[in-house]
């Protein structure tokens, strides 16, 4: 009889850490479950269907695009020259890049992840975009997204790419996204959500977990958490079609066989896009 695997919320940022670092030590995409169960074995084929722009791609370094998007926040974000920009949850730092080339010199690109190893691919990667691209305007920190190491009112505009999902006290990063923003700064976050709960099997896997799907919340949740936090202007919008793209561009296999016969991943997930702006 097989283990029960221990969901205790220290247990679960452990494990996402943990395949988060196996994924960066291996220089490859996925999720760190062993199978690629979110992450594409083509990240440029998935980052394309999200919406990612040819030249964003080109001028990013290519270990930085690791398949885990499940949308585009640099696209709802309306970054302008000057800006300063954190990324929760940065990884390889394609966010971070990409947002960086939007705010110019005269602006700044935060990524924050909790995992070393993920901090140590994406500064390897500074040397190769600052030759590509004339900028050294990017930053990367180690740190978890619930305890920023980010000063209070400091940041123009965060986003975050498939992350928030992952973190057991989603509540507390919605704080501390609130904390770090400047009076009338912007949230701009692709994540993943819930159309209606998950199969208490699939929802129990770790494999799921750390593969993106068992960590979310439903989307009047997120609404919920993000008003708690204090922030206004929370629009949300829901994209199947890039469910539909990371399924067919990954390796979705350890999730999918939890789901009851007769549905797919986009019965209970969506791609969502997360707007909101803190109050001046």
């Amino acid at each position: 009889m097989s283990k029960r695997p221990d969901n205790s919320k220290e247990s679960i940022h452990d494990k996402v850490r943990e395949g988060y670092a196996q994924i960066a030590r291996s220089s490859g995409s996925g999720c760190g479950c062993g199978s690629s169960c979110c992450g594409a074995p083509s990240p440029n084929a998935l980052a394309a269907d999200l919406g990612y722009t040819e030249s964003q791609l080109a001028n990013s370094p290519a270990d930085a695009n690791m398949g885990l998007s499940c949308g585009n926040p640099t696209a709802i974000a309306s970054l302008k020259p000057g800006e300063t920009v954190l990324d929760l949850g940065s990884g390889g730092g394609f966010d971070v890049f990409i947002a960086a080339q939007a705010v110019g010199p005269k602006g700044r690109a935060i990524g924050v992840d909790m995992t070393p190893e993920m901090i140590s691919k994406a500064r390897r990667n500074v040397a190769e975009f600052v030759e590509s691209t004339g900028l050294d305007n990017v930053e990367f920190r180690l740190g978890e997204i619930e305890h920023l190491p980010v000063a209070d009112s400091s940041v123009d505009v965060i986003i975050s790419n498939c992350v928030i999902n992952l973190s057991p006290y989603k509540q507390q990063v919605w704080k501390e996204i609130a904390r770090v923003l400047k009076p009338g700064g912007r949230v701009a976050v692709s994540d993943l959500a819930l159309l209606r709960p998950l199969p208490k099997k699939l929802k129990d896997s770790v494999e799921a977990l750390v593969g993106c799907v068992a960590g979310a919340v439903l989307v009047d949740e997120t609404r919920a958490m993000a008003r708690e936090a204090g922030l206004a202007e929370i629009t949300l919008a829901t994209h199947s079609e890039s469910i539909e793209a990371m399924a067919r561009e990954s390796d979705l296999q350890s999730a999918i066989k939890g789901l009851p016969r007769g549905t797919q991943i986009s019965s209970f997930v969506t791609s969502l896009a997360v707007s909101a702006r803190k109050p001046r």
